[in-house]
């Protein structure tokens, strides 16, 4: 609504506190273009080198307020370039290729092995060799089994044939092979099932979306009690990552979808050589309240590194103290990024640079033992979060309390025991980047499909894509590991207190040991 002179108060009290409302709505409205601007356009680095460079190269917040965003106070005095790394080497195959890969030798003989002089025969001096990467596209094939019948001319109670072998989907037309790489195309290379279709004709075989659908359901049934077992070994972990993201559920009754959870539960103890493999499980939920996680994590105690979400709060509250929660420091870092992108705030800067520099400390000890990490943060970091604290503590006062930058310090300073908690545990990690790293396969498989098509789609999804990330994860090859798996289970080698033989870290040391036996 437009103000008019007709309606602005007389009173000089009552003009001055509509001006200063104004203004603040004016400056929430410019912070809100400026961070949907750098959402659209912007870079997605949090590093400092990276917000520091131009963000934008069309500046929309000039072109619909005409007003340019004031410079810093500190503006007269030269801004400090960060510290240039090193590049790292690229990861590059020069001078040979990797040695477990299979050679196909072509010879190329001269077109004549005659002296051009006299006319003797040349005999080989040498050779040069050179190679090349090649590939074989996927070729699709019939497998015909076949059983023979052999009988005893003598009796007629003498036949004998082999056993029909048991098959993942009993009278299909699909093996185990072919349903393991639609498989692991969906779920670890993000290829939606249209596409795979559309790859099939492409090579002579009409299957629809549906039949490709089918196999999928199927597959995650026999891996049910392994994905179970999975996610019951992460959760039985001292230290566990949790986080949640949005995954919407076709809902047929009102043509259209809903939005569900996908919870991911995550352990990895790598950076400290810890005994928890890394590993990574999906859980489908309808909501992400209490009541969801809860369910999950019934019996769980110890650590819970999260960010600073309600319900993992309201999860350590109802189970006293056997859960702490160690929450993100990049979670609090970011806002003080979103701050400086959009504001140019020097103080968010200042605390950009003081979190760089725990980062820092952290880089220098992953991989260390736990006590050693200890020791190094209670001697480096303590002091730097401590002084950080204080920063903290004495700007607050002074700002808007509805700024965003006041929005910033308040969570921080609201999640501060749960923040510096890795301080007094070598084992805790600074952030909950590997959760967070382990939903992006969900995000990317979320962009690629758009939705699933059920709830039981959905909880096949989970189960899936659980396996498979974690086989990635442990630089394994997904269809290798899901075939032989699958062959595992279908035939019956594997039995139910045997299923821990197939878990991906199991799985690899038991090739591993199988290779260096035949070396």
């Amino acid at each position: 609504m437009a103000i008019r002179p007709e309606t602005l108060p007389t009173d000089v009290a009552a003009l001055t506190e509509m001006v200063l409302a104004l203004d603040a709505e004016n400056e929430k409205l410019r912070v809100t273009m400026r961070t949907l601007n750098d959402m659209i356009f912007g870079k997605r680095s949090e590093r400092l080198a990276a917000i520091v460079a131009e963000q934008l190269a069309l500046e929309l917040n000039d072109l619909a307020t005409g007003v340019t965003p004031a410079l810093p106070a500190n503006d007269d005095a030269p801004a400090a370039k960060p510290p240039v790394k090193p590049r790292k080497k690229a990861r590059r195959n020069i001078g040979a290729l990797p040695k477990h890969l299979p050679r196909c030798e072509q010879v190329l003989e001269p077109d004549t092995t005659a002296c051009p002089c006299c006319a003797g025969r040349l005999h080989k001096i040498g050779e040069d060799v050179s190679e090349v990467l090649d590939v074989i596209p996927a070729i699709l094939r019939v497998l015909r089994t076949i059983r023979p019948k052999y009988g005893c001319r003598s009796c007629t109670d003498g036949v004998v044939q082999a056993k029909v072998l048991p098959r993942l989907i009993e009278s299909g037309m699909a093996s185990t092979a072919l349903v393991s790489h639609v498989v692991v195309s969906k779920f670890a290379w993000y290829l939606p099932l249209y596409r795979q279709v559309q790859i099939l004709a492409g090579q002579g075989i009409q299957l629809d979306r549906a039949t490709l659908a089918g196999w999928v359901k199927r597959a995650a049934w026999w891996l049910k009690s392994l994905y179970e077992l999975q996610l019951k070994t992460i959760q039985a972990s001292p230290r566990l990552f949790c986080d949640e993201t949005p995954m919407p559920v076709l809902d047929p009754g009102r043509h259209r979808t809903r939005t569900c959870q996908f919870w991911a539960h995550a352990m990895d103890d790598r950076p400290w050589g810890g005994p928890s493999p890394p590993a990574v499980a999906y859980v489908f939920a309808d909501g992400r309240g209490t009541e969801e996680i809860a369910g999950q994590l019934t019996a769980f105690s110890g650590i819970l590194q999260v960010d600073g979400y309600a319900a993992y709060k309201a999860l350590a509250r109802s189970h006293g103290g056997a859960i702490r929660l160690a929450f993100c420091l990049a979670h609090a870092r970011r806002k003080f990024v979103e701050v400086y992108k959009t504001m140019q705030s020097p103080f968010a800067r200042e605390v950009i640079e003081r979190l760089q520099a725990v980062y820092a400390i952290e880089a220098e000890i992953r991989g260390s033992p736990a006590e050693q990490r200890l020791a190094v943060r209670r001697a480096r970091a303590t002091p730097l979060m401590e002084e950080l604290k204080v920063r903290l503590n004495t700007m607050v006062g002074q700002l808007f309390s509805q700024s965003k930058l006041a929005e910033a310090i308040n969570y921080a300073l609201n999640h501060w025991d749960g923040l510096t908690l890795f301080l007094s545990d070598g084992r805790i990690e600074v952030d909950s980047n590997t959760v967070e790293r382990s939903m992006r396969p969900i995000a990317m498989g979320r962009r690629n499909s758009l939705f699933s098509g059920s709830e039981g789609g959905a909880e096949s999804w989970a189960i899936l894509a659980s396996l498979v990330n974690t086989a990635k994860l442990h630089e394994l090859d997904p269809q290798a590991y899901l075939a032989d798996v699958l062959e595992c289970i279908v035939s019956g080698r594997t039995k139910s207190h045997q299923l821990h033989e197939l878990l991906a870290w199991n799985w690899k040391a038991a090739r591993a040991r199988g290779a260096q036996a035949a070396a």
